[in-house]
């Protein structure tokens, strides 16, 4: 069994994504992600709609738009 950390370093990201590049925000993410990994953070902190860029207005109406955001978002979970 693992003890669990007393401490949790986390890193709160702001960082401008640009509006409907899925893939470019995702890679200013890993960038992002993994500098602060480096710096020893637990736990990397992202503005909300940070993979779609934001506002998306009306890119959500296309049907491939979210799809794209949402398989993206699950590679990085998982």
């Amino acid at each position: 069994m693992t003890t669990a950390p007393t401490h949790l370093k986390i890193a709160l990201a702001q960082a401008n994504p640009t509006v409907g590049d899925i893939d470019g925000n995702v890679a200013k993410l890993r960038e992002l992600r993994a500098q602060a990994v480096a710096l020893g953070a637990d736990l990397v902190v992202f503005s909300e709609l940070f993979v779609t860029g934001y506002p998306p207005e009306d890119l959500v109406l296309k049907p491939a738009f979210p799809a794209a955001a949402r398989a993206r978002i699950e590679a990085l979970a998982g």
